[in-house]
């Protein structure tokens, strides 16, 4: 069996189970205060940020309060390490967080791969998410906010690019799979991990955050990939983002909310150096 195993607890979270459970849950519980919108929902998929906790957790927070999340989560999240493949899937096994394992459904994950076979998209590959920290952080996030009572299965897939016609050709795969699961009565959803715009001030920050976001909410992913090239916004998960989106787009009509936005000075108090963080929840119509 094919067992991840943490690397950022002690750095972006708490190793210690209670303490980690302890700030996740107090997080949820005041989300509500940073939340433009929230309260009950549930919705097929979620933008959520994956810094230290003391800089994301309101939006994670914000985001996750209330949320009834299908019980099968398609992870999606960028590759900051530039290991592995472009579209690299964990194919079985388990993640491992302090709280409790997740464990990985390996006929999604099968289906994804089958289903791009052959087009140069969804690979089986555990090298691109050894080391990279964007899909543990949100996990006890996860975990805490659906309840020990109903675990979550879980598919990684590390994205490792941002041109169109390769994410457009990942999101027929993934409607295709997700099509699957609904047939068959199953709940299943998508949740991307990304942060926004990276290291410039915070009034920078967030106007190029603004630009990307329009795009998002509108659930234009050719738009957010060229806003994001064109107005040089350094957001880590445009692509996963617009994977998502074109996803959403052959399962439904796709709408996506606003729930949260907060930057790195908040924390820390530096307005020159800053990175953005918002939360968003999709629905399918």
């Amino acid at each position: 069996m094919l067992i991840r195993q943490p690397i950022a607890a002690g750095r972006f979270y708490p190793a210690a189970p209670e303490a980690l459970e302890r700030e996740a849950r107090a997080y949820l519980e005041g989300g509500a205060a940073l939340a433009e919108r929230g309260g009950a929902a549930s919705p097929w998929g979620l933008m959520l940020p994956h810094a230290g906790y003391v800089y994301c957790g309101r939006v994670l927070g914000a985001t996750l309060a209330g949320v009834d999340l299908p019980r099968t989560l398609v992870l999606l999240c960028p590759n900051h390490t530039g290991q592995g493949q472009a579209l690299g899937v964990w194919p079985e096994g388990a993640w491992l967080t302090p709280l409790a394992p997740l464990t990985v459904d390996a006929d999604l994950a099968a289906a994804l791969i089958e289903t791009n076979a052959g087009s140069g998209g969804f690979v089986a590959d555990t090298r691109s998410h050894l080391g990279e920290h964007a899909i543990e952080v949100i996990l006890p996030f996860l975990q805490v906010a659906s309840g020990a009572e109903r675990p979550l299965r879980i598919v990684p897939v590390c994205v490792g690019t941002q041109q169109a016609a390769a994410l457009s050709a990942a999101g027929r795969a993934l409607a295709a799979a997700l099509a699957e699961c609904r047939a068959r009565g199953e709940s299943a959803g998508v949740i991307v991990s990304s942060d926004m715009n990276h290291y410039e001030d915070e009034r920078r920050t967030v106007e190029k955050d603004a630009l990307a976001l329009e795009r998002a909410l509108a659930c234009d992913p050719e738009g957010l990939l060229a806003t994001v090239a064109r107005e040089r916004i350094s957001m880590c998960g445009a692509g996963p983002l617009a994977l998502a989106l074109f996803a959403a787009r052959l399962l439904g009509q796709p709408r996506a909310e606003f729930i949260a936005h907060d930057t790195s000075a908040s924390a820390s108090g530096d307005a020159s150096h800053t990175v953005g963080y918002a939360g968003l929840r999709l629905f399918l119509a």
